[in-house]
């Protein structure tokens, strides 16, 4: 080999070598770029107070119930998370929970549940939270003050159930449980929640007008309404969008899926 030809061989591997290592660095600051990005997160109303909410590769489930909607079959996916707020049956059914658990599914709940759904589980009350990986779930208070099945007896009194404020990169979501507008969500508003879910059926929790005021006082920047029962949405949400401008309220149909930028 001439001294001309070694030299255009070594020209060549040294060419090579800066396209590899040009190719390392632009793969390193790719997954490096995505491993910074805040993950995506999408929302199902199954019907009830059910969401299934995805955030990337996980799944999460509040209170599996089976309502007609939610049907048993709506449960399509296996979960990672499930989040009860209380023990009543159209928030916690055993079967559903059954469907959608792993052997790996972190079931939160209340201590009083856990003869109803079996295996471990953990609870937490309210201003106690947990991590799972990188998503954070606190608990905080849900109660009725107003709504009464006897006198003096609540249909939820203090200490039977909780909300859940779910956080999941730079987002917080709000699952309200069942409960009236209690002083305590005052406190919300300074936690800065981006999305709310706030039952708005009466009898047993806020009604439309009541939920409207829950949310101007929590300010979400999106709201939805659920815990329905038979009462139209449209008040609730012509109720928010009358004294606030701000709050974007989202009507969901059981099936329907929203979009979290």
């Amino acid at each position: 080999m001439t001294f001309k030809e070694t030299k255009a061989k070594s020209k060549n591997w040294k060419m090579i070598g800066g396209i590899l290592l040009l190719a390392v660095i632009l793969g390193a600051s790719y997954f490096a770029y995505q491993f910074t990005q805040p993950p995506h997160i999408s929302i199902k109303w199954l019907g009830h107070s059910t969401f299934m909410i995805k955030s990337g590769d996980t799944i999460i489930y509040t209170d599996p119930a089976i309502m007609s909607p939610p049907k048993l079959d709506d449960y399509t996916n296996k979960a990672d998370m499930i989040l009860v707020s209380h023990i009543h049956s159209d928030h916690l059914n055993a079967t559903a929970i059954d469907k959608i658990r792993k052997e790996s599914t972190v079931i939160i709940a209340p201590a009083n549940c856990a003869s109803k759904i079996g295996g471990n589980i953990k609870s937490l009350k309210p201003g106690e939270k947990i991590s799972v990986g990188s998503i954070t779930v606190e608990a905080v208070e849900a109660y009725n003050l107003r709504r009464f099945q006897s006198p003096g007896n609540p249909y939820h009194p203090k200490g039977l159930g909780v909300g859940y404020l779910l956080t999941i990169g730079d987002k917080t979501i709000y699952h309200a449980g069942d409960t009236d507008f209690i002083p305590e969500m005052n406190d919300l508003r300074s936690r800065n929640i981006y999305l709310a879910l706030l039952p708005t059926g009466g009898t047993y929790t806020m009604d439309n007008p009541e939920a409207a005021d829950a949310a101007l006082a929590i300010n979400p920047r999106i709201v939805m309404s659920m815990h329905r029962w038979t009462t139209n949405p449209d008040e609730f949400k012509k109720a928010v969008e009358a004294k606030s401008s701000q709050i974007k309220v989202v009507l969901l149909q059981p099936g329907d899926v929203f979009e979290i930028e």
